[in-house]
């Protein structure tokens, strides 16, 4: 028996872990800024503050505080110690509860190295064997050294080195009593005593730590209550950042093993520490509309390098603060059509002259509730040119785009441009993806809009500074991609729906666009100059819908105050000029050349492979087709060209519920100034040069017919009474998701 556990014992022997195999790699890393200026330390890739000392460099006053607290006996018993066990199972047994515990600072640091909350009996003994093999290796000094260097101290700090520095900004050799007692607390529960949230629980702490103190020789009760009285101050919660949080923990994950001590990144700390100001006084200025938090990113568009980096508005100031705003998934509204517009360009489904129709538009999902998409200001504009809906973020023309393009191409494309997050099937996105159904986040949003300046293709934001310039942004931008950016330019193409003079109008060219998810719980603008891209988001963490904040007046001024600051110095070159398109005029209503009853005369860039079939369009009669007479039936006086009679309201099967005197509008479109007939069931209703009659509605089946001459058309609608009312098939409105 005594041989069999004597085996035992010495078999750690045969495995020993010596100081060298558990030596800690992730250690702090100092990072600068492209001019070698000071932006943080002690960071490790696990987002953690860690800093590892030997043991002569920690004041003694924290040695005595610590083994204190924790295991007093620690340098006269084994890995195990067997007289804390004893007691522990006879205070146990008398209270028929666990009383203490037994765990030594070896067995402890065991369990930091396995890493297992478990508290079971296996992985107790787990924790038995890892500590006996650490002894077995490593020197009294040495498990100790290990153990204080990886001490959870509270905020994610590690290790007593770093928790001096971030609390007391003093090295962990200048600990006084007072200071080192108060760490050696933090241990036992670093989350419920951390001292930033939960200050006079560790005071409380530190009432025993002093007491173990006193109880094993180190103190006085004088100097126990003297030092119990001392105030300590702890540092605000910087944690040795000077700036740009959240880009050094995003950073630091993506550090390669054989990193330098100092990193120089891509950062200006200057610029940095503006947009930081700018992002707090616009979530400052919008907090009354239920705005709480905001993201930024500047990218240097000649060498991909990121200049500034802002993921909410105070990292430190809440657990939602952490939170990286230019990381996290939201939805983009409208930020992804500029993407669809110019795929559709590429692949020939549109032209830069084609004619899309706003105009109420229902499509039918199966298994689901009809889709019927609307624009924020709820509003529809008939024909609308390429330039004009994609400036003026129309929602309808684009989901009639990518009804033709095809959402699998459209997805496809999106992920080639760098949307690694968009991973579901095509049919989940459905139609909503040109209105930005799928989740996305700025970093990649901006990688993507960066094709606008580097040759179609995404560019790779740089993040570490080097000598030489890694990245150059392509010249020879393809003719689809540089006519888009013609169009994110063209302040006039977007004056629908922001004005003339809004926030999106800079003194220099920049194209730009936003973007507005359902309910107003996200709000983004990207844009560029040659020289710079600027992207923003604002919204809340949460989720929470914010009241009635678009992209124009949430995202969009954080986004102008930042491209004014950048350019403030020296305006940006001009966009070079669109060499591969001519410049000519077109109906607005039609795209084609104008004729003499064009109503509106725009220009526009055409591709010089269409200029034949350009002049000849200038002979084909135009008439607006079926799919705007809902639209028309609406409007009071439309300026188009009509050159046949149409039945604009009621609609072919529609029903109407009668009402005691309710009446039924009975619209046309017709030449100006002819004289229509109008029949029901066969017999004359009236003749007359209006457009539009009122007629009592009677219950029954009824055939509306009008002619004018050979021109005629008919439709056939019911009235029925309130009891003959079905069930009204419901249609999904989609939410106003853009401006």
């Amino acid at each position: 028996m005594f041989t069999a556990a004597l085996l035992i014992r010495l078999l750690p022997y045969c495995a020993p872990i010596s100081a060298s195999d558990i030596a800690q790699t992730q250690l702090a890393v100092e990072f600068s800024d492209r001019n070698n200026l000071r932006l943080g330390t002690l960071l490790t890739k696990d987002q953690e503050h860690t800093a590892t000392v030997p043991l002569e460099q920690v004041s003694p006053n924290f040695i005595q505080a610590i083994l204190s607290a924790e295991d007093q006996r620690f340098y006269q018993h084994g890995p195990v110690d067997l007289r804390a066990v004893g007691r522990s199972l006879l205070e146990a047994a008398q209270a028929r509860r666990i009383v203490s515990g037994a765990s030594t600072i070896t067995m402890q640091l065991a369990r930091m190295l396995d890493q297992s909350d478990s508290r079971s009996l296996t992985q107790k003994g787990k924790a038995v064997w890892l500590a006996w093999r650490l002894a077995a290796g490593m020197s009294k000094d040495d498990i100790l050294a290990a153990y204080i260097n990886r001490l959870p101290m509270g905020s994610n700090i590690y290790g007593v080195e770093a928790a001096a520095q971030v609390y007391f900004n003093i090295p962990a050799s200048d600990l006084t009593l007072a200071q080192a007692s108060l760490l050696a607390a933090l241990p036992n529960d670093p989350i419920d005593l951390d001292p930033y949230f939960h200050f006079d629980r560790l005071k409380q702490r530190q009432n025993y730590v002093l007491g173990r103190m006193v109880a094993d020789g180190h103190l006085s009760e004088i100097q126990a209550q003297r030092i119990q009285a001392e105030t300590v101050s702890v540092k605000s919660r910087q944690q040795g950042i000077g700036a740009a949080p959240h880009f050094l923990f995003w950073l630091a994950k993506h550090l390669p093993d054989d990193h330098p001590a100092k990193v120089r990144t891509t950062l200006d700390l200057p610029l940095q520490r503006f947009v930081e100001t700018q992002v707090r006084q616009v979530v400052r200025s919008l907090s009354t509309k239920n705005v709480n938090h905001a993201a930024a990113l500047v990218i240097d568009n000649k060498t991909g390098e990121v200049l500034a980096y802002v993921g909410s508005p105070d990292y430190f100031a809440s657990e939602a603060g952490r939170n990286d705003g230019v990381q996290a998934l939201r939805q983009p509204g409208s930020t992804l059509k500029p993407f669809l517009y110019q795929l559709a360009l590429e692949n020939n489904i549109i032209e830069s002259n084609t004619i899309l129709a706003d105009v109420p538009t229902r499509y039918a999902i199966p298994g689901a509730q009809t889709y019927s998409p609307v624009d924020y200001s709820e509003t529809f504009h008939g024909p609308v040119r390429i330039r004009t809906a994609l400036a003026n973020s129309l929602n309808i023309p684009a989901v009639r785009v990518l009804e033709k393009v095809g959402v699998p191409t459209f997805l496809t494309q999106l992920k080639s441009l760098g949307f690694e997050h968009l991973t579901e099937s095509p049919e989940h996105y459905g139609l909503g993806l040109a209105l930005g159904s799928g989740e996305v986040s700025l970093w990649e949003l901006t990688r993507a809009y960066l094709s606008f300046i580097n040759g179609g293709q995404p560019l790779d934001p740089n993040l570490f500074k080097t000598d030489t310039s890694l990245l150059s942004a392509s010249t020879n931008t393809p003719p689809t991609w540089a006519l888009i950016r013609n169009m994110l330019q063209d302040p006039h193409a977007r004056a629908r729906s922001f004005g003339v003079n809004s926030v999106l109008n800079l003194p220099f060219p920049a194209a730009v666009k936003t973007g507005t998810s359902s309910d107003f719980k996200d709000t983004w603008t990207v844009g560029f100059t040659p020289t710079y891209t600027v992207a923003t988001w604002i919204g809340n963490f949460s989720g929470e819908p914010m009241r009635k904040i678009s992209g124009a007046s949430g995202a969009a001024p954080l986004w102008q105050r930042i491209m004014l600051h950048l350019h403030e110095q020296k305006e940006p070159a001009t966009f070079p000029h669109l060499t591969d398109w001519v410049k000519r005029p077109i109906c607005a209503i039609s795209g084609n050349k104008p004729t003499a009853d064009c109503p509106t005369v725009v220009e526009e860039y055409l591709s010089p492979d269409n200029l034949a079939q350009y002049e000849r369009s200038a002979d084909t009669p135009f008439q607006l087709p079926p799919v705007y007479d809902e639209w028309l039936a609406n409007q009071p006086d439309i300026a188009t060209t009509i050159s046949d009679l149409r039945i604009l309201s009621p609609r072919e099967d529609a029903y109407f519920i009668a009402e005691e005197g309710s009446r039924l509008s009975l619209k046309i479109a017709a030449p100006a100034g002819e004289v229509v007939e109008w029949q029901l069931n066969g017999k004359p209703l009236t003749a007359t040069a209006e457009r539009e009659i009122f007629w009592p509605m009677e219950l029954g089946e009824w055939v509306l017919e009008v002619s004018n001459g050979e021109r005629s058309d008919r439709v056939t609608f019911q009235v029925r009474s309130p009891d003959e009312s079905p069930t009204k098939r419901g249609f999904s409105i989609a939410e106003p998701v853009e401006e």
